[in-house]
């Protein structure tokens, strides 16, 4: 629901803050005083296309701001949570300037957004019925969504989009157990390369071992002249040996030590040294003697890592991811080479979900037909209630293929209207009359009450080219319409604002060569001299006032 509308600079209105309730609030005021600007304010909320010349002249922008409340808005909940922009207080915010010097932004909740998805979320907010602007009511899917309401079957409708979701799921799984045409290619290729991973990749552990065999291998040459050539350092014939060297100081050492037994510590540091030198010395002796020096083996060993690089760059993935990759292309290989078991289990699926189809289908268009005949008949009557006698109204019902299941269901729908006796039925959205076309709107609504979940709705040039007791019955549908949700009309005649349960009136002034506009929400007594002029034109009398108040009692009236 609609609870606050404020403009700013906004064509001839230098400042307005309108505060809305629910039920039915009539807009009136003379003729050219801008009672449609509230009309057009909500449509550029809505994301219709701005224009400059809308800012009031000498100003540098216009600013529009709307305030929804969504306590009874749950796809504009839903909407707004899919796209981040929802806010803590559950309020939506809608914003809108428009620049003098051309183009505009808009915000929701603060967060700036592009134009389409002002739109989509006011869809789901507001409605606006009038000469040239675009209706929910005009788009066949939301025709379709309205007559399913109006036939009670929402959870047919429901269980048909789900086994046609269904249904394209497995689908999509036969297509990836086929492949297409290309299965046997890519069954050809899976057993290529999985042989290829289970020949060359290695788990961490032995991946590792193998390269540090390929190191040891790559250097063997000079791994076994640096260890013989260490050994003969430490424990070799010459003179300058570290064990020799060691074992001089020692006996140095031990004459010292015969005189101060102190440096006996010593002595037994060196005993320790030269044993050591001793075992390193035969370690590395041994390790250069037991080196092997294996061509062949080297060559496998580096044959076997050239291999593991190439299908690294093959597969595009690191050396050690190869192990992994392998499992996973088994199981693909499996999966496919075990496709006949599965597509037959799919392929029984699939039968039985078309045939779950067929029959929520089937069920679907039985009550989508009685709803349409309920729905025909109901918008005929109102319509020639509201002064269209004569004319017809039918929600007609196109049967689709039977293809793959459709989450629609087996049919279109489009709403087709003949405003005139003996005029053929054309669909609403060709309907040319602005005046015709609010009006067929207004049926459609108070036919479908209860069925469209739109919370505000909004009524231009409705009572266009009406009077009398067909302007008071279109008064009175539309204050039935407010009873179920927020409306909006702005009228001309004092029948239909005498049904309002709030009353806006426009006035102009001219002030000097400046001309503004004023927004007022009347109280009781302003409401019956709003009427009487309504009612009477320039002379108001005692007359006019009594008609007024007793048009304002009967409206109220239980």
């Amino acid at each position: 629901m609609l609870s606050q509308l404020s403009v700013r600079n906004f064509a001839v209105v230098e400042a307005a803050e309108i505060a809305l309730g629910p039920g039915l609030t009539v807009v009136t005021g003379e003729t050219g005083a801008g009672k449609s600007l509230l009309v057009d304010a909500l449509l550029l909320l809505s994301g219709t296309r701005a224009d400059a010349g809308m800012v009031r002249s000498g100003c540098e922008r216009a600013e529009l701001a709307a305030e929804f409340n969504l306590d009874a808005a749950p796809a504009a909940r839903a909407w707004l949570r899919e796209q981040a922009l929802d806010d803590a207080d559950g309020a939506c915010r809608l914003r809108r300037v428009i620049a003098a010097e051309g183009g505009s932004r808009a915000w929701i909740n603060g967060r700036s957004v592009a134009l389409g998805q002002l739109a989509e979320l006011a869809a789901a907010l507001v409605e606006i019925h009038g000469q040239h602007e675009h209706q929910t009511l005009l788009d066949r899917s939301q025709q379709l969504r309205m007559l399913d309401a109006v036939a009670d079957c929402n959870d047919a409708a429901a269980k048909v989009r789900g086994l046609a979701s269904q249904f394209r799921a497995l689908a999509a799984r036969v297509r990836a157990l086929t492949g297409g045409d290309d299965r046997a290619e890519r069954i050809d290729l899976l057993r290529h390369e999985v042989a290829e991973l289970e020949r060359w990749a290695l788990p961490a552990e032995a991946l590792a071992d193998l390269e540090t065999q390929h190191r040891r291998l790559a250097n063997a040459g000079k791994l076994a002249e640096g260890a013989a050539g260490l050994a003969e350092l430490l424990d070799g014939d010459s003179e300058f040996a570290a064990s020799r060297s060691v074992a001089r100081a020692r006996s140095e050492l031990e004459h010292l030590a015969g005189i101060d037994p102190a440096l006996q510590s010593a002595v037994d540091t060196l005993d320790a040294a030269g044993i050591q030198i001793g075992d390193a010395a035969s370690t590395l002796a041994r390790y250069a003697e037991g080196l092997d020096l294996d061509p062949q083996r080297y060559a496998e060993v580096d044959a076997h890592l050239t291999a593991l690089h190439d299908l690294s760059r093959r597969h595009r993935m690191p050396v050690a991811e190869l192990y992994a990759h392998a499992a996973t292309l088994r199981g693909q290989l499996a999966e496919l080479e075990g496709a006949g078991d599965a597509l037959a289990q799919l392929a029984a699926e699939q039968k039985q979900c078309l045939a779950d189809y067929a029959a929520a289908a089937a069920k679907l268009s039985r009550q989508r037909h009685g709803g349409a005949h309920k729905l025909g008949q109901s918008v005929t009557m109102l319509m020639g209630e509201l002064g269209m006698a004569g004319g017809t109204f039918a929600a007609e019902l196109h049967a689709q293929s039977d293809g793959e299941p459709d989450p629609q269901g087996r049919e279109r729908c489009e709403f087709m209207v003949s405003a005139n006796p003996g005029m053929p039925p054309r669909p609403l959205r060709k309907v040319a009359s602005g005046g015709e076309l609010s009006r067929i709107g207004l049926a459609i609504e108070v036919a479908a009450l209860g069925a469209d979940a739109v919370g505000t709705m909004v009524f231009d040039e409705v009572d266009a080219g009406i009077g009398g007791a067909v302007a008071e019955t279109v008064g009175a549908k539309l204050r039935t319409l407010g009873e179920r949700c927020q409306v909006l009309c702005v009228t001309h005649l004092p029948q239909v604002a005498a049904q309002g349960h709030a009353h806006l009136a426009v006035a102009k002034a001219i002030d000097g060569k400046v001309t503004r506009t004023h927004i007022t929400t009347l109280d009781a007594k302003a409401r019956r001299e709003e009427l009487a002029r309504m009612l009477g034109g320039v002379e108001i009398d005692r007359e006019t006032r009594a008609h007024a108040k007793r048009m304002l009692e009967k409206a109220q009236a239980p």
